[in-house]
């Protein structure tokens, strides 16, 4: 007897690819640019899209969606830096976000007085990578601490993305960690990278990446239906 393979992956990620491009339709008939950013657990994620929030919550309309694995601890602390709702998404167990829970998301949030959506993806640099959720661009965080061969590590992560940011480098001092080694390690699984060096907690560096969020709140272009 003849054995028939259902590919329930390849099945499942077309739907999501399809959703995807309903939510990249939408940001885009309200012209407004969508991050998911990737990053291992404890990369400092969180603490950077805080730093975001208080540097620049008052002149630019600033959405988050925030996914978690079990709590919804990330999206508190972000709502504590904002007076916009922050959608938080449990994905009980899930190692990534997909286009349907942003979907979803998005709908609890007020698209025609929004400048960017955030999307804060679940910590891992694995699955979050395979799933498009409809973003403009997806950007890489990784820290000091992690080790410059991330990105030959986890490579689909980093040929997919428009920007790496590498956080913690007020620990530089403390751990062997070489920024042009990382960058170079970077460059060859995708040469296009535009980089960021931040420390999200002492400040330093952080001026380019908010220039970037400011850029692209600012290019926001309705797209006619």
């Amino acid at each position: 007897m003849a054995i028939r393979t259902i590919e329930v992956r390849e099945k499942v990620m077309a739907r999501n690819n399809e959703i995807a491009g309903e939510v990249r339709a939408r940001l885009a008939a309200h012209g407004i640019p969508a991050f998911n950013l990737i990053s291992s657990p404890g990369s400092g994620k969180t603490l950077l899209l805080e730093r975001t929030l208080e540097a620049l919550g008052d002149r630019l309309r600033m959405a988050v969606v925030s996914g978690d694995v079990q709590t919804s601890n990330d999206a508190e602390r972000l709502a504590a830096r904002t007076d916009r709702l922050v959608q938080a998404v449990v994905t009980n167990g899930a190692c990534h976000l997909d286009a349907l829970q942003v979907s979803d998301a998005l709908d609890a949030l007020d698209l025609e007085e929004t400048d960017l959506v955030f999307v804060e993806n679940v910590g891992n640099l694995v699955c979050p990578a395979s799933w498009d959720l409809g973003e403009t661009a997806k950007i890489v965080i990784f820290s000091v601490p992690e080790g410059a061969d991330k990105p030959v590590k986890y490579p689909r992560a980093f040929a997919l993305a428009t920007h790496v940011v590498i956080n913690k480098i007020d620990l530089l001092p403390y751990v062997p960690f070489d920024v042009d080694q990382a960058i170079a390690y970077a460059r060859q699984v995708n040469p296009d990278l535009r980089f960021f060096t931040t420390s999200a907690l002492t400040g330093e560096g952080m001026d380019e990446w908010l220039e970037l969020v400011r850029t692209a709140a600012a290019a926001r272009q309705p797209v006619a239906p």
